[in-house]
C-alpha cells in the first residue's frame, strides 16, 4: 500500500512540474498564478498603503525607470522565446519605501516590486538599481513564489490546491504567500532557497544586460555589501542565500554569456 502512495505521489508532482524561463530548470508548481497573483496584488497594496512611501521625487523616478526599462526588457525576450503567455495576469508596479533601516528589496509575484530607501547607498546609482532589480524580477519571472508555496504546501499539507487549503484555513494562503517571497524567514527549505537566489542572479543578469544597463556592475555591488556587511554575515550554510562571496564568483563565471545581450545605452 506504502508504495502504491508513493507512486501516485511522485507521478503526481511530476504532473504538477513546469520550466522556468531562461534556465529550463524543472520546478513544482501546485499553485496556479490565477490563485496566487490576486493574493499577491492585495498583500502588495497592504504594504505599500503602509508605507510610507519616499517623498523623494527624483529617487522614486529613478526606481521606476530602472523597473520599467527591465520590464520592457523582459517582455520583449519573453515575446521572442513565445513565453509571453507566463506574463499573464502580470501588473507591474514599482514602488520605494521610506526605510533607511532596512537594506532590502523584493518583488511580489505578477511583479509588484518594492525598493526600501535602506539600499540605495549601496546601489549608489542608477546601474546599481538595476543589480537589484533585475534579480527581483527575475524572482517574479522564474515564479519562485509560486513554487516555495507549492514546496512549503507539499511540505506541510501534502499534495492539494491552495483553493481546499484556505477552505480549512483562510488565513493559511496569506502565511504561505509572505514567506515564499521572502518576507519572513523559513528555514526548512534553505536548500531550494538558496538555489532560487543563485537562479535570480543569473537571471537578472541576463535582465540587465537586456536593459542596456552594464551586467559588470553586479559584482562590484555585491563586494559594496560586502564591505558594508563588514562580514558579518551568517555562514552560507545557515543562509538563505549564498555567501557574497559565492555571488561574487558566480556572476563574475556568468559574465562572459551576459556580455553577449549587453548592448548598452
Amino acid at each position: 500500500m506504502l508504495r502504491v502512495v508513493l507512486v501516485w505521489l511522485v507521478a503526481a508532482a511530476v504532473l504538477a512540474c513546469t520550466s522556468v524561463a531562461v534556465t529550463g530548470r524543472k520546478q513544482l508548481a501546485l499553485v496556479s498564478n490565477a490563485e496566487i497573483l490576486p493574493m499577491a496584488a492585495q498583500q502588495y497594496q497592504e504594504v505599500i498603503k503602509q508605507g510610507p512611501l519616499s517623498s523623494n521625487a527624483e529617487q522614486t523616478q529613478m526606481i521606476r525607470r530602472v523597473g520599467q526599462r527591465i520590464q520592457k526588457a523582459v517582455e520583449q525576450y519573453m515575446a521572442e522565446k513565445n513565453l509571453s503567455d507566463q506574463l499573464a495576469g502580470f501588473a507591474w508596479e514599482f514602488n520605494l519605501i521610506d526605510d533607511p533601516k532596512t537594506v532590502n528589496a523584493w518583488c511580489m509575484p505578477g511583479g509588484k516590486v518594492a525598493f526600501y530607501t535602506g539600499i540605495l547607498p549601496i546601489c549608489k546609482d542608477e546601474l546599481g538599481v538595476a543589480v537589484v532589480m533585475g534579480h527581483e524580477v527575475a524572482h517574479a519571472i522564474a515564479n519562485h513564489g509560486r513554487e516555495r508555496m507549492s514546496q512549503q504546501m507539499m511540505a506541510q499539507f501534502g499534495l492539494g490546491t491552495l483553493s481546499a487549503l484556505m477552505g480549512q484555513n483562510p488565513g493559511a494562503g496569506k502565511d504561505l504567500l509572505l514567506q515564499a517571497v521572502g518576507i519572513g524567514t523559513n528555514l526548512g527549505i534553505l536548500k531550494f532557497s538558496r538555489q532560487h537566489e543563485s537562479e535570480a542572479d543569473y537571471m537578472g543578469l541576463i535582465f540587465m544586460s537586456l536593459a542596456g544597463y552594464d551586467p559588470r556592475e553586479a559584482p562590484k555591488f555585491w563586494e559594496r555589501m560586502t564591505e558594508m556587511s563588514g562580514g558579518q554575515q551568517p555562514p552560507e550554510f545557515l543562509s538563505t542565500h549564498p555567501s557574497h562571496e559565492t555571488r561574487v564568483s558566480d556572476l563574475n563565471k556568468w559574465m562572459p554569456e551576459a556580455l553577449k545581450y549587453y548592448r548598452g545605452n
